[in-house]
């Protein structure tokens, strides 16, 4: 066999790895976001995802339009099924907002602090302090002093849940704010960054995934049947304008003429249409037409 036809056998024989992937479901935590789809991915075997990361900004989640510049970040932990199911390893700000907070007669204040949960859970976050005009390296240390301490008490006394959502909805920055203002006016106070370096002990709540299926058919059967009721009801509508207008019809057609207003003329016109004798006088013309 020639040197081609033999390279074109083998790419014949050669299986096509994208035919061979299929889709698969990315779902949020079960806590606190109840498994949202969040996107979905290619993979040929299940195996494959585990371990990819996934991102979405912050907006997509709650509908916040004022976090348009977070960035969440998912981790997929297990597949079940068609499901790829993630957990929440940290959130970043996007670089290009971080830099428009810096400006050369403002001071920045940053730093790199390691949280243990109640629950267990290793969490580095990465506060970011913008002061409204340049200050002293001693007024720095102080408020990254306050920063530190503020973050390392609400870690150690909450879950890791409740953490993530004081970082989210932007608790713990305004708590951060109002403490370091004392030292010097802020401009901007934010947790740049936070990264999940260990889990612990895991307590989820909320709907299981069957449920969160289950819910998922009824709301397209819901869906379904109000689709087939609008279409139903509009089929009726224009049944009934039909039969509106028979009945007219009918009626029309079935409503008496009242012969004694025609002149003598008129109705001998109509006994001649009807074939009828047109002699006698009115009232016999009228009788006659009434037989």
């Amino acid at each position: 066999m020639a040197k081609g036809a033999s390279a074109r056998a083998a790419a014949r024989k050669q299986r096509d790895k994208w035919k061979a992937k299929r889709w698969y479901t990315i779902r949020a935590p079960r806590t606190p976001w109840s498994f949202r789809v969040i996107g979905e991915t290619l993979a040929e075997e299940p195996s494959q995802l585990i371990g990819r990361n996934y991102e979405v900004i912050q907006n997509e989640l709650d509908g916040d339009f004022s976090k348009m510049h977070v960035k969440v970040v998912f981790k997929v932990i297990d597949v079940l099924g068609n499901d790829a199911v993630t957990e929440f390893v940290g959130h970043e700000l996007l670089k290009d907002h971080v830099r428009r907070q810096v400006r050369r007669d403002r001071g920045k204040i940053d730093d790199t602090i390691d949280v243990v949960t109640e629950d267990g859970f290793y969490v580095r976050f990465k506060p970011l302090m913008i002061s409204r005009a340049r200050i002293k390296s001693s007024q720095k240390q102080q408020m990254r002093t306050i920063a530190r301490d503020i973050i390392l008490t609400t870690g150690a006394t909450s879950t890791w849940f409740k953490l993530q959502a004081a970082t989210l909805d932007g608790t713990l920055e305004n708590k951060i704010k109002e403490a370091v203002s004392k030292i010097q006016p802020v401009r901007t106070v934010v947790i740049r960054r936070t990264q999940l370096i260990q889990s612990g002990i895991l307590v989820e709540e909320g709907p299981t995934l069957d449920e969160i299926h289950a819910q998922e058919k009824e709301e397209q059967l819901e869906a379904k049947s109000l689709e087939e009721t609008e279409d139903s009801s509009e089929e009726l509508s224009d049944e009934d304008v039909v039969s509106e207008d028979v009945v007219e019809s009918d009626s029309s057609e079935n409503e008496e003429i009242d012969y004694s207003s025609l002149t003598v003329s008129e109705l001998k016109e109509l006994l001649k249409a009807a074939g009828k004798p047109v002699s006698g006088k009115k009232a016999e013309l009228i009788d006659r037409l009434n037989e």
